[in-house]
């Protein structure tokens, strides 16, 4: 569940900074291990996307936080 998780949150951050990633052949391979874990629990892309989520969130706050304190240095 975890590298679904990541990768659901690495899609994420590549479309909020405009970044295309080109497929490579054994992304087919990779993602096809997951099925197993998203057929055995309806609820499991639901809960992977809401942590991916959750997780973005925070490095955006982190991101606004870290700015916020170079401008109040300068």
């Amino acid at each position: 569940m975890e590298e679904c998780t990541v990768e659901l949150l690495s899609a994420m951050i590549c479309a909020d900074l405009n970044l295309t990633v080109e497929p490579r052949p054994d992304h087919a391979i990779y993602i096809d291990s997951w099925l197993e874990v998203l057929r055995s629990d309806s609820r499991a892309i639901f809960t992977a996307a809401s942590k991916a989520q959750q997780i973005a969130d925070w490095m955006h706050t982190q991101q606004v936080d870290a700015h916020q304190q170079d401008r109040g240095a300068a």
